[in-house]
C-alpha cells in the first residue's frame, strides 16, 4: 500500500476519533446523536466518565497523525482499549446493530493498525529514538566469566 494511502487513512481516523472526542465534551445534543452526558447515565456511568474518554479518543487520534510507528502503535493501542470498553457497553446495554456497529468496525481497525506498528524491541516504547545505531550486545555468562578470569591471574 502506497506511503500517501496509509498516511490518508491515518489522518481520517485520527479525524474520526477527535470528532468523537468533540462530541463527548459537547454539552448537549449533536448532529449525530443525543447528549453523552445523558446517554453515559443511560450506560450506567457516571456523566463525567465521557470526559475520560473523550480526552483518551483525543489524545489517541493526534497519537495516529504523528507519523512515526512508536506513536502510532500507543494510539492504536489506546483506541482499542476505549472501543473495547464501547463494545462491552453496547453488548451488556443489548443495544441495536444500527447503533453500535461503529465501534467493533473501529477496534478491528485498530487491532490491524496496532499490529502493522508493533515495536520491534519493547523498549522502544519508553525511549524516544535518536538516532538509528545498533544496539551493544550485553555480555553474556560465558563473556563475563573470562574477563574475570582474566583479571584474576
Amino acid at each position: 500500500m502506497s506511503k500517501r494511502l496509509m498516511t490518508g487513512l491515518y489522518w481520517f481516523l485520527a479525524f474520526e476519533f477527535v470528532l468523537g472526542a468533540v462530541t463527548k465534551f459537547w454539552p448537549g445534543d449533536t448532529i449525530f446523536s443525543s447528549a453523552y452526558s445523558a446517554k453515559f447515565v443511560e450506560w450506567g456511568y457516571p456523566s463525567w466518565m465521557r470526559f475520560v474518554v473523550g480526552a483518551l479518543e483525543g489524545a489517541a487520534a493526534v497519537l495516529l497523525a504523528i507519523p512515526g510507528r512508536r506513536t502510532r502503535f500507543l494510539g492504536a493501542t489506546t483506541l482499542m482499549f476505549v472501543l473495547t470498553g464501547a463494545v462491552t457497553t453496547h453488548i451488556v446495554n443489548h443495544d441495536p446493530a444500527v447503533e453500535s456497529w461503529a465501534a467493533p468496525t473501529h477496534l478491528l481497525i485498530m487491532g490491524i493498525l496496532a499490529l502493522a506498528n508493533w515495536p520491534a524491541d519493547w523498549r522502544d516504547l519508553l525511549w524516544a529514538s535518536t538516532a538509528p545505531t545498533a544496539r551493544t550486545p550485553r555480555p553474556s555468562d560465558e563473556m563475563t566469566r573470562v574477563q574475570h578470569f582474566g583479571r584474576n591471574s
